[in-house]
């Protein structure tokens, strides 16, 4: 694993002379963040060694390497998902591959449903914590001290300093903002009611099936994580309707231009 990682991370090294420490995961429907980097290298997926490709609408499947508000950053547009049969280590692939490029703060975004009554849709949620019910770690097997700790510590998934940060921006510039758990899934299906009701019993407000992955493979190779769900549908008793990843797709348009503001201003101050 270290041998492949590393081969990686030399390839992107090849490519471009920017060594960013802030990287930038966009989920479904939230890829045009892209438009306000100023670009200096676009990678294909297809294109780098070892990675895989993504296969899920609305992720484009791109490594992009520029500036956003004076701050060098890499964006991956696009994600991989435990459900399109990708095992965890390649879920997580980028991840590691960005501490050998000298990442230390990640931003990762992604499309949810919302389980809290107080919720609304295109609501922003700041996540503050997660439950893994994917049924599985990507962190299984054996460790690699190179990478990380056998053990790694999860008291502070999600940075504090960068959550707070993050509030401020968000009321200097008007934006509503939740706060709460998020679910991890394995997916493809979206959840039954039965199911919202069990995740919510269990202490989660949005569910979705991507992001605590990445944020274990982050912090098991020490990168400050801060990560935001936009509530692109309910899981609420009573509100809970029929709907599909293209109805995802458009919510998550719809605010994606608070989120633009909100990582273009974070990524400025890191």
């Amino acid at each position: 694993m270290y041998e492949t990682i590393k081969q990686t991370a030399d390839f992107i090294k090849e490519k471009t002379s920017l060594r960013p420490r802030v990287a930038i995961v966009l989920g479904s429907g939230l890829g045009n963040l892209s438009s306000k980097i100023d670009v200096e290298v676009s990678l294909e997926y297809k294109d780098i060694p070892n990675f895989p490709v993504s296969t899920v609408v609305g992720h484009e499947g791109r490594l992009i390497f520029g500036r956003l508000k004076g701050t060098e950053v890499l964006a991956m547009q696009g994600r991989f998902h435990y459900y399109e049969g990708y095992s965890m280590q390649q879920v997580v692939f980028p991840i590691r591959v960005m501490k050998f490029l000298g990442v230390e703060h990640l931003l990762l975004s992604n499309a949810s449903g919302g389980m809290n009554p107080d919720f609304e849709i295109g609501d922003l949620m700041i996540i503050t914590d997660h439950i893994n019910l994917m049924g599985t770690n990507p962190l299984i097997g054996s460790n690699d001290e190179r990478i990380g700790p056998r053990f790694p510590d999860m008291s502070e998934p999600y940075n504090k300093s960068l959550i707070d940060e993050v509030k401020t921006i968000a009321r200097k510039n008007g934006i509503r903002y939740q706060t709460g758990t998020y679910a991890g899934i394995s997916g493809p299906t979206f959840e039954t009611p039965a199911e919202y009701k069990y995740i919510r019993t269990l202490g989660a407000d949005a569910v979705g099936m991507s992001t605590v992955p990445e944020n274990i493979a982050a912090n098991h190779a020490g990168i400050k994580v801060f990560a935001i769900s936009v509530i692109t549908d309910l899981g609420i008793d009573g509100r809970i309707v029929e709907i599909s990843h293209e109805d995802v797709i458009e919510a998550a348009k719809q605010s994606e231009p608070k989120l633009t503001l909100i990582f273009s201003e974070l990524s400025g101050k890191l």
